[in-house]
């Protein structure tokens, strides 16, 4: 009961959230409300997703389930954190139009779905590690992902001489840029964890049920060790840097939870 009770207030304080961020970008700069009341909004939608997940199915005395659903749920968590830790140093929660809806949608499906349990039994610190690391990679580099379609459409608005509110809003394109970056660095070295931690701790990284989540990561960090490369070297920017975000963040989502909807809802087998 307190599950439910706590998830349908997460779902809807993150609605909310959305709301009023989608509400201050319309109003005009003299009739904007403090930052900080948007801020705890946040900050009270992400301590009621804790809450739901705290008490959820997720933990158990066996382990910790990593099913579909649970890991998305957990993974949006750590997502829309990383977007309020990030805005108490630069405003960037605008970002939440588009992250704090996903995330309630993933709440309420976490909820009202009943998915196979995939528990993780006895783990050891390295094996932590690995799914640790993994979910705040892809958390980060979801993160990047949202940035770089804003930064895309923020310069496109700009060329042609017609931005909206929303854009507007927006801190200036070389601080969305460099951010994005930022994001990336540090969701690429996660990644590089992931992929050492899983190749250490796991039986057999390469082994059929995980063959595609391991070609399609390395794929993902490929793509992005380029791009940063390709930024250091020749100072990669604008479309091109937002090509192989996406393409890189495509392929890991595809790693992530492609190979699991396969698995568990197509074939229904771990």
């Amino acid at each position: 009961m307190l599950t439910t009770v706590t998830s349908i207030s997460a779902s809807l304080a993150y609605l909310i959230a959305a709301f009023v961020i989608f509400k201050q970008i319309r109003t005009t700069t003299s009739n904007k409300q403090p930052r900080g009341r948007t801020l705890a909004l946040i900050l009270a939608a992400i301590t009621l997703h804790i809450l739901a997940i705290s008490t959820s199915d997720m933990w158990s005395d066996s382990g910790i389930d990593f099913s579909l659903f649970q890991v998305g749920s957990l993974t949006a968590l750590i997502i829309s954190a990383l977007i309020f830790l990030s805005a108490l140093t630069r405003p960037i929660e605008s970002l939440g139009i588009v992250i704090f809806p996903i995330t309630a949608l993933a709440i309420l499906l976490d909820l009202l779905t009943t998915d196979q349990a995939h528990i993780l039994a006895n783990a050891s610190g390295g094996m932590k590690s690995h799914v640790l690391s993994s979910i705040v990679a892809y958390g980060l580099l979801a993160i990047a992902a949202v940035q770089a379609i804003l930064l895309f459409i923020q310069e496109w608005q700009l060329r042609n001489h017609s931005p909206y509110h929303f854009f507007k809003s927006l801190p200036p394109l070389q601080t969305m840029e460099s951010f994005l970056f930022k994001m990336i660095w540090a969701g690429w070295i996660l990644l590089t964890l992931s992929l050492l931690s899983g190749y250490l701790y796991l039986d057999n990284i390469f082994a059929q049920h995980l063959m595609h989540k391991t070609a399609l990561s390395i794929i993902a960090w490929g793509i992005f060790a380029i791009l940063l490369w390709g930024r250091i070297r020749h100072g990669w920017r604008g479309l091109t840097a937002v090509r192989w975000t996406l393409s890189g963040f495509i392929f890991l989502m595809l790693a992530y939870f492609g190979s699991k909807l396969v698995l568990e809802l197509i074939l229904n087998k771990a």
